[in-house]
This record gives structure tokens, sequence and C-alpha cells, in this order.
């Protein structure tokens, strides 16, 4: 298989129900799929269960003891059997050329960096409460978007450019220098060659993503933008985080030691 699609999820079936319905209308098939939850939530094994994949799956979980979905990714890119590693969150529906794109531009060298279409509670009830077809959701957003009051943030993110097209320019030129936990990809080498997520970090933001972008740029890889090429559609949910200056502090201390090859990783080191 070409790659490996990693969910992490947490207590959420009515949001992982939209986003594998989303999977469906993908243009590129040959993938698998993971399921990466920090709990153990029997409805969720229950929905995932019956749940009609087209794809093969697997579904991974640990002890709900806080936020750990660091640990939870580390078991996921240990279990993948593809050596390219796409990463999305339980809160991201996928345009239909999502998969395509990141293995189109999958190079072992190269980590890919995308962002996301940030969807109001409007929009999100849209895609939660109507029958999915991904295939024309960039015309319904507009529309919503053009004669309702549906707010959506960096909307400009929400329009495929096809690279073979006239302005496939233009994706070229949108520069990314940092990722984003729920649209990025890397090779398994890559993600093992700095010891996987830093499983220091047991509070959401800066560990899951700002933490690998120095590691990954300090052990010599590039990012590269798939902006306009690989879009997702996140849904709104209320923030579950403050601060961020633990976590700010941590990645301070490591930045400053240079510890570009986590010692809390996929393998614990002295």
């Amino acid at each position: 298989m070409k790659a490996s699609l990693i969910i992490a999820i947490y207590n959420n079936t009515p949001f992982l129900k939209v986003i594998l319905d989303s999977l469906h209308f993908q243009t590129e098939k040959d993938f698998e799929i993971i399921i990466t939850e920090d709990g153990e939530n029997p409805s969720v094994k229950e929905f995932i269960n019956q749940y009609p994949f087209e794809q093969p799956w697997k579904h991974l979980t640990q002890k709900d003891e806080g936020w750990r979905k660091n640990k939870a990714l580390n078991m996921a890119i240990r279990s993948a059997q593809s050596d390219w590693l796409i990463f999305i969150d339980g809160d991201c529906v996928l345009h239909r050329k999502f998969v395509e794109m990141h293995i189109r531009f999958a190079d072992s060298n190269t980590i890919l960096a995308g962002k996301r279409v940030i969807l109001d509670n409007e929009g999100s009830n849209y895609l939660l409460n109507e029958k999915l077809d991904i295939t024309h959701i960039q015309k319904k957003l507009i529309k919503k978007v053009l004669f309702t009051k549906m707010k959506i943030r960096h909307f400009e993110e929400s329009f495929f450019i096809s690279p073979d097209g006239f302005l496939g320019f233009i994706p070229k030129r949108r520069k990314l220098n940092n990722l984003l936990g729920c649209n990025m990809s890397f090779s398994k080498d890559a993600i093992y060659q700095i010891n996987g997520f830093d499983e220091d970090y047991v509070l959401p933001a800066v560990g899951e993503d700002a933490d690998l972008t120095w590691r990954f740029i300090g052990s010599g890889y590039k990012i590269k933008s798939v902006r306009n090429l690989a879009i997702v559609y996140h849904l709104f949910h209320p923030i579950n985080w403050v601060s961020q200056d633990d976590n700010l502090e941590i990645c301070r201390r490591k930045q400053l030691e240079k510890t570009y090859i986590c010692k809390n990783g996929l393998t614990k080191l002295n």
C-alpha cells in the first residue's frame, strides 16, 4: 500500500463518522487506515467494528489517563505497514484529493505540511447533518458563505488548485514553515530518525506539531507546503485548552539543548 492514514481521536463518534465517510470519496484508494484513540471508549469501539470500511484498518487504544496523544501517535507509527505516514486529527473532514496529493508529493527528504479550513458551528452541523458528498463540498460552502451567516476562517485554503492546471504555479508559491498535526505527512524513516513524537508533552498543542517542526529541520529535513492541494475542513468544537506556556517552556528548553532526537519517544533512550 502507498500510505498509512493515521487518525488521532478522543471520544467523538459523530466526528469520526463524517471523517470516515469522506474517505469513501478519495481519488486515491491504496492506503490503510489507523485510528489511534487516546482512551478506550466502548461506544467508539462498537461504532468502528460496525463501520463499512473500504480500506484495511486498525483501531488502537490506550487507557484514558489524561492527554497522551503523542503516545497514541507513536503507537500508530509502530503499527503502520506503509513507509509513508499521513496524519490528521479526529475533527478534520478530507477533500477528495487529500490522500492523493500527500502521496503524489511524498519524498524521503521532505516533510509535507498543509493547513486547515476552520468551520463555524453552522458549517460543522451542515457536514454532520447532511448526507455527505465530499465531491461537491467546495461549491456548497461557497453558497453557504455567500447566502447565509456561515463564517469560515482560512476560506482561501479551501480551494483545490490542480498542480497540473494553468494555475498550478499558485500552490508552489504558497510556502509553509511549520507543521500542523491535523495535516502533515512524512516517511516512516524520517520520524524514526528523530525518535517519534516526544511523550514529555502531556498537554495539547506544541508537542504534536511545532516540536516536530524544529526537530525535523534540525535533522536536515525540508518542509514543503501542500496548501490548496491537500485540504482539510476542521469541524467546530469548544477549545479544550487555554495556556500553552508549559509546553512552550518544555520546547524552549529542548531547543536550547538541541535535542533533535527526543529521549521519550518511539523508543526510550537514556
